[in-house]
């Protein structure tokens, strides 16, 4: 056989091969803009090794995975005519992948295999090839039927965006069937939203070692300290805080980090200040402890965990107590349940649910069994109930209900009616008094950590009022906590 025709069936033999396509045929720009062939890094690796039906990517800044998929999906659409999309942040982001990441590594394979499989749409957005694959790439899918998908900052979707996190759901997760492949990345964006629930979810399955369903979602989480390149030579000395910061990563988990990793980490955090935790995460969970962008109550919070004030409660079941509604007609009712320990607040329960009664809720604080001292309810509980009597919901509870065979009844105390920004200041005030049950309030935590301000799409900016999304219940009624209790002293009586 010649050298000619031996290196030919040599190429015909590689080219069936999906690892080595996709590590030496493609070509993408490195950091300095510099042309470079794709090689997969070793987190890269960790991931396509390792991937499943359904994957969840927890990460640090920067690590790639977005090129990857693009990569990815450009070869499956080649090779294996699938149908692939890609679902972007913003639209400036999905032009700018589609432009640097899918089109330019097209562009620049070897001139016979674009011949042997041209694009016959080259349109911005997608290429559809004469095999009959194709791939998109977008800020949402509907229609049709996928073999690959890829969320690109689901975490931001879903903070800035709720509908189209929810479209993307409902939506683009059903084009793809059960045996094909879909993966969501993203750094974190607060304690809210589908992408926190999947990887709390996806996680607790991990540690767990348990077995996965095509639908069920698989956790990966690329931390910072694993990426060789986030290293530079010390040059000042570690402040006290992140010496402690350190040892705590060393002594609970494990993680031993050189001086040269120290010395990165601590001039990375002078450029980001309270968003390296959440950029560059060392621990799943740190990621989510970390602020959503436009939330009311982001320092609070960085200020309670800081100071271990979200945790395990002691035990002072010598203490009554007082409850603070949000209450909902046909929509969610949420309750606080809270303790005062000297100046502190213990916040030791939380529950929520929609499409209940009020005789329903009632029973819920009778099952719990503590022992109560007032209950707040907001100013419209005077309001009257359609369809009861024209009673009002403060009157209802005041009468009561049969629950297990006694008569239950509750009295209530009224909120006074203040502007949603005073009671959000209240809540800023209050909080740092607050210690809160991590596993009781963790629905109505997570509430509080993702509560923030509306996003105006169209001027790029915040609008200066709440986003209305599944937060706003618990969030409304742990501010008629803070406004009764920061209130109390200066009215009086005026709350009964």
């Amino acid at each position: 056989m010649s050298a000619i025709n031996q290196r030919f069936a040599e190429m015909k033999k590689n080219l069936k091969n999906r690892f080595w396509r996709l590590n030496n045929l493609y070509y993408i720009t490195d950091k300095s803009g510099k042309k470079v062939k794709f090689r997969m890094t070793t987190e890269q690796l960790e991931y396509f090794d390792g991937v499943h039906t359904r994957n969840i990517i927890l990460k640090a800044r920067q690590l790639g995975f977005t090129t990857l998929v693009c990569i990815v999906q450009l070869d499956a659409a080649l090779f294996e005519s699938a149908k692939c999309a890609l679902i972007a942040h913003t639209l400036n982001d999905a032009k700018r992948l589609f432009r640097e990441k899918v089109k330019y590594a097209y562009d620049n394979l070897p001139a016979i295999i674009r011949k042997a499989n041209p694009a016959k749409n080259d349109s911005v957005g997608e290429l559809v090839f004469n095999n009959g694959g194709s791939l998109y790439v977008s800020t949402s899918f509907r229609g049709g039927t996928l073999r690959y998908l890829h969320v690109s900052e689901f975490g931001k979707i879903c903070a800035k965006y709720p509908d189209k996190a929810r479209e993307i759901v409902t939506g683009a997760f059903e084009a793809v069937s059960t045996d094909c492949f879909t993966t969501i990345e993203s750094t974190a964006e607060g304690r809210a939203g589908y992408f926190f629930d999947y990887c709390q979810t996806a996680e607790k399955a991990a540690i767990q070692k348990k077995a996965l369903s095509n639908l069920d979602w698989k956790f990966f989480f690329f931390s910072w300290w694993k990426n060789p390149l986030y290293a530079i030579d010390p040059v000042e000395q570690l402040p006290e805080r992140l010496c402690e910061y350190f040892a705590e990563l060393q002594g609970k988990y494990g993680i031993a980090l050189n001086e040269r990793q120290k010395a990165w980490y601590l001039a990375k955090e002078k450029t980001l200040g309270d968003d390296m935790k959440r950029e560059y995460p060392s621990i799943p969970s740190e990621a989510f402890q970390q602020s959503v962008e436009g939330a009311y109550y982001a320092k609070q919070f960085r200020w309670l965990y800081e100071n271990g004030r979200i945790g395990k409660l002691p035990d002072n079941s010598h203490l009554p107590v007082h409850t603070f509604w949000d209450i909902g007609v046909g929509d969610s009712t949420a309750i606080w349940f809270v303790r005062e320990v000297g100046e502190e607040f213990h916040v030791i329960d939380y529950y929520e649910n929609s499409g209940e009664g009020l005789r329903h809720y009632m029973k819920v604080l009778k099952d719990k069994g503590y022992e109560y001292g007032e209950h707040w309810g907001p100013h419209d509980i005077d309001n009257r109930e359609f369809g009861s009597d024209a009673k009002s919901r403060r009157e209802l509870a005041r009468e009561g209900y049969e629950i297990d065979g006694q008569m239950y009844t509750m009295t209530f105390k009224v909120v006074p009616k203040v502007g949603v920004d005073t009671g959000i200041e209240s809540v800023r005030e209050i909080l740092p008094r607050c210690v809160f049950d991590e596993d009781k309030c963790s629905e109505g935590i997570s509430h509080l950590e993702g509560y923030r301000k509306e996003w105006d799409g169209k001027r790029g900016c915040w609008k200066d009022k709440p986003l209305h999304d599944f937060t706003s219940h618990g969030s409304d009624g742990f501010r008629y906590f803070a406004v009764a209790k920061n209130n109390r002293k200066q009215i009086g009586t005026v709350f009964f």
